[in-house]
């Protein structure tokens, strides 16, 4: 994986060199390491190759190397598809301008370790309905889970796994599918999987995703006493209309589940 370059990184390397300095540390995979860059007025290096400073370094953007120039990490087919960097490392990704992961209070990929706690993964296989950047898939690998299914509708997102150093690698334990879970989950056999994560988009956008019959088959292909965790988001009921997380409960518990509210989601074990 070629370097990653964000405003902040470039400006550090910037500024080393108009302090005079041959060479600067600092992280090109978005904080998952660090790195030591040479520095010059007509570019830089990094192991033994030569790059060209960003002639327009803009914040909120991801850059990488494209092979010949660096580009920004976002790709529009249907919608615009976006990496975008956090003051934590670990990106999030846009869709059309709407964040996908929390970032405010919490890195992302923090977030996750947290959620994925709830369903216990050691030695389970885990249904990862809505693979996202891959960071539930990551930790339940961390969890020592047996095997992760993981499904992910858009490719341009897969294409930004492929980019993203913290999104976990296929093979070993975990299976990434391109498909839509809302029509792939009718395929799954009876109680395969011990544990379910359920990150869909949110209610307005997916709501295929919320619906008695995809709860329904989620309490079909897991097992007995399995483990679900369902994020919801806290929208605000004044101005959506709806409290989408006891709807999420009340359906759940229809499909089968004991259901409590934990966090920004649902919890829920099978009975």
């Amino acid at each position: 994986m070629g370097p990653l370059l964000t405003l902040e990184v470039h400006a550090v390397m910037r500024a080393a060199v108009y302090a005079g300095a041959a060479t600067v540390e600092s992280s090109l995979d978005l904080d998952r390491s660090t790195a030591t860059i040479e520095v010059a007025v007509a570019g830089w290096s990094w192991e033994g190759q030569r790059y060209p400073w960003l002639e327009s370094c803009k914040d909120r953007t991801i850059y990488y190397w494209s092979g010949t120039t660096f580009l920004p990490a976002a790709r529009f087919t249907t919608s615009l598809i976006k990496l975008v960097p956090t003051e934590w490392g670990p990106p999030t990704f846009e869709i059309d301008g709407i964040k996908m992961l929390p970032t405010a209070k919490v890195s992302p990929y923090a977030d996750a370790e947290r959620k994925v706690g709830l369903i216990h993964p050691r030695g389970k296989v885990v249904l990862d309905t809505c693979g996202g950047l891959g960071y539930f898939a990551a930790w339940c690998l961390k969890g020592k889970a047996a095997e992760v299914l993981s499904y992910e509708k858009n490719p341009d997102v897969i294409w930004l796994r492929g980019l993203n150093p913290w999104s976990p690698a296929t093979g070993s334990g975990l299976k990434l599918v391109q498909g839509d879970i809302a029509e792939r989950i009718a395929t799954l056999p009876d109680a395969s999987v011990e544990g379910i994560l359920h990150d869909p988009p949110r209610f307005g956008s997916a709501g295929e995703l919320y619906s008695q019959v995809f709860y329904d088959h989620m309490a079909r292909v897991l097992k007995r006493r399995g483990r679900l965790f369902h994020y919801t988001g806290t929208p605000n009921k004044l101005t959506s209309g709806r409290d989408v997380p006891n709807e999420v409960a009340n359906r759940l518990r229809r499909a089968g589940f004991v259901a409590e509210l934990n966090g920004d989601g649902v919890l829920a074990v099978k009975k």
